[in-house]
């Protein structure tokens, strides 16, 4: 069957997905793939699948926010995906988590306008409490791996998911959130754990730190450093290893 958006077809797809905003950054992952082959481009959704230590694995970019990434959870489900992981950047809340480090999100702050339209305000997004503890036992593994060279941390927690990337006249209340615990900021999470949760599929996701959310911290903006670029490598890493443990204990 054809995913009329994606432009792949469900007998392509594997049960297991990373995905991530940016199509070049899925190309990236996909080289660490054995056979990876490009499936389709179409808009901001590039797919690629291929073998991970013996694993079926796809990555398919998702484009920035809510509303176009849902498009993409929404019809991999469909294909017939049931593990998504998110791999992308966050702004930290708090100097304990600078530029370079690792978060685990093991729920979102619905601060989007998709969600609403989908489940009622109450409605937690949460992560898949399995997807999340493989990603928490990998990333620190890949931390203990890179210990000479690991200038960040791993973090475990609360994220939020926002619309706006840059201010306008309203504030966004960044410091309420903080003070009531969540690590960081980013835009897609929460719609990546309402649809799963919906659609009956598992989800988790991990970002690397960019910079600072929290105007109290903010320094100017670099997405590009050595630390962003390492810390998105250990993410991506991180990410694989959690998706073959998960299809190992699947399998069992």
């Amino acid at each position: 069957m054809l995913m009329p958006i994606l432009q792949i077809h469900s007998e392509d797809m594997p049960a297991y997905a990373i995905v991530c905003g940016d199509p070049a950054r899925a190309e990236k992952i996909s080289r660490k793939l054995e056979q990876a082959r490009e499936l389709a481009f179409s808009r901001e959704y590039r797919t690629f699948v291929g073998l991970y230590e013996g694993v079926q694995i796809a990555v398919v970019s998702h484009g920035v926010g809510s509303p176009g990434a849902a498009v993409c959870f929404e019809e991999l489900i469909r294909a017939g995906v049931t593990t998504l992981i998110r791999v992308g950047t966050a702004g930290s809340y708090t100097a304990d988590y600078p530029a370079g480090s690792v978060i685990v999100s093991t729920a979102a702050v619905r601060t989007d306008g998709l969600t609403r339209q989908l489940v009622p305000d109450g409605f937690p997004a949460v992560a898949d409490i399995g997807v999340t503890q493989a990603l928490i036992e990998a990333a620190r593994e890949q931390g203990n791996a890179d210990a000479t060279t690991f200038a960040g941390k791993v973090g475990v927690g609360i994220t939020v998911t926002l619309d706006a990337f840059f201010a306008g006249v309203e504030e966004i209340p960044h410091r309420k959130y903080k003070q009531a615990g969540a690590l960081a900021a980013e835009m897609e999470i929460a719609a990546l754990y309402i649809v799963s949760t919906l659609r009956g599929a598992r989800a988790g996701a991990i970002v690397a730190i960019d910079g600072f959310a929290d105007s109290d911290l903010a320094a100017e903006y670099d997405p590009h450093t050595d630390a962003v670029g390492q810390a998105v490598e250990r993410e991506i890493n991180a990410a694989l290893a959690a998706l073959v443990a998960l299809a190992r204990q699947d399998q069992a």
